[in-house]
């Protein structure tokens, strides 16, 4: 199958809980990026200090935030004046599958600061 036609609405619901589930990961994943910076920030201005180097790249990859690319579909969607939209598999894995192109990629930089 390479198109499906599916309900406007259910569209735009999916869309807008996926939107809030990624921007409530990349949330969580910039508060442990942030945390993890000032530390090793910390760190490298106390051996500064200590005359034992300077260290100027931490290394960190600072968490992506896409929230904008499920803005731009749920805008698409709510001005539509189509009930019914038919997608591509493409567009199917992206907007309720939520397998994005960066997906991978995200959820590895993620993982380095959640938790922490």
């Amino acid at each position: 199958m390479d198109t499906v036609k599916v309900k406007r609405i259910d569209l735009l619901a999916k869309v807008e809980y996926n939107r809030a589930h990624h921007h409530a990961q990349y949330e969580r994943a910039f508060t442990g990026f942030r945390k993890q910076a000032i530390e090793e920030l910390e760190r490298s201005l106390d051996m500064a200090k200590e005359g034992k180097g300077i260290r100027i790249a931490l290394g960190l990859v600072q968490p992506e935030d896409h929230t904008r690319d499920y803005d731009r579909v749920i805008q698409m969607l709510k001005m539509s004046v189509d009930e019914e939209i038919e997608l591509t598999s493409n567009d199917f894995d992206r907007f309720v599958m939520d397998r994005w192109d960066w997906s991978d990629r995200w959820a590895v930089t993620n993982s380095r600061y959640v938790g922490t």
